[in-house]
């Protein structure tokens, strides 16, 4: 993701777009006859979310027109395993699943927050993965119930500024993440401190908005994807989203945050990563094929069935811009006093 601010320019902008990286796979059995084969068994792409939210419907979606525009021919189950906004998912997978290359996952700017920061932190990051591809890029969204009150994001604040302690933001990932940072964001450029605002964190995008829903939380912070089927649907109100520019299709009517006069901006990337232990050859098969559904005509109608924008880095380009990011991230939480 990539945040545009002022003050805290370096901080809270840097946050946004942090996230998963690798040595671009080192590798190297790949020779002859085994990586003409690959892959010649069934994939598995985790989400490491539970269902409904980003993490789970990029794996769907991708898993779903590999397939079906024959671009992979093995079959791909997609799978969740949700728990510490995806630090429980990649601890397991560095300890099993690091010779795997039929085992992918989706991922996005938590993996390098969950590895940078000091409270519910992961030992692991993106050095212990291999970066295949970035596919898309999302914006972040506070939206609340239909039935709220609120019906603009500075009816919002006024209550935080207010009274933080009687405010409740959620989101589906854990504090000092992705979701949290969206969340607290529109208060702390109206120069609200970020620490007092009460934030409350469920395992997955879907869970979150049930808890809205629920009337557990007042408003939530999250991708905007994510959120396309509830507004049709008229259970809630998107009162702002992190775009530079308003989104076309169903968010056509929602306002940035920058006309509402809060210069920020927060871009979403999401990536496929393998095992840190892919081969070169493994990694050139997802290079040329990540590349041709970035170009299919399947996946851009998902893309945009999704509210999707497309963002095609190959291995190489990815695992630089991830390289960019974990320095930049640092420094974010660094001034949030929230780093290791």
């Amino acid at each position: 993701m990539v945040l545009k601010t002022n003050n805290w320019k370096t901080i809270v902008a840097a946050a946004f777009v942090a996230v998963s990286l690798t040595a671009c796979g080192t590798a190297s059995n790949g020779g002859g006859s085994d990586a003409a084969k690959y892959p010649e068994k069934p994939l598995v792409i985790t989400a490491p979310s539970g269902a409904g939210g980003g993490w789970d419907k990029t794996a769907r979606s991708l898993s779903k027109v590999l397939g079906e525009a024959k671009l992979v021919d093995q079959t791909m189950t997609v799978e969740n395993k949700p728990g510490g906004g995806g630090t429980v998912f990649l601890a397991e997978y560095v300890a099993k699943d690091k010779d795997d290359p039929y085992k992918l996952f989706v991922s996005s700017p938590p993996i390098l927050i969950n590895n940078l920061k000091k409270e519910g932190n992961s030992p692991y990051g993106y050095k212990d993965v291999t970066p295949l591809a970035q596919i898309t890029k999302d914006y972040g969204a506070i939206a609340v119930a239909a039935d709220s009150k609120y019906n603009d994001i500075q009816a919002l604040i006024d209550d935080i500024k207010a009274d933080a302690s009687k405010v409740t933001l959620a989101g589906g990932s854990a504090p000092g993440s992705m979701d949290h940072l969206i969340s607290v964001l529109p208060a702390f450029k109206s120069g609200v401190d970020p620490k007092t605002i009460k934030y409350l964190s469920y395992d997955g995008g879907g869970e979150a908005i049930a808890a809205l829903l629920g009337k557990n939380a007042d408003a939530i912070g999250t991708d905007i994807s994510s959120l396309g089927s509830y507004l049709k649907a008229g259970k809630i109100k998107i009162l702002a989203v992190t775009s530079n520019e308003r989104l076309g299709g169903d968010f056509k009517d929602v306002p940035t945050l920058k006309e509402l006069g809060l210069d920020a901006e927060f871009t979403i990337w999401r990536g496929v990563l393998g095992p840190k232990g892919m081969t070169e050859d493994q990694i050139a098969f997802w290079d040329k094929t990540l590349k041709a559904l970035s170009e299919n005509e399947a996946w851009n109608t998902e893309l945009k069935a999704n509210d999707w924008a497309s963002e095609y880095k190959n291995s190489t380009d990815f695992a630089a811009f991830l390289a960019e990011q974990e320095v930049v991230v640092q420094e974010l939480l660094t001034a949030l006093g929230m780093q290791k």
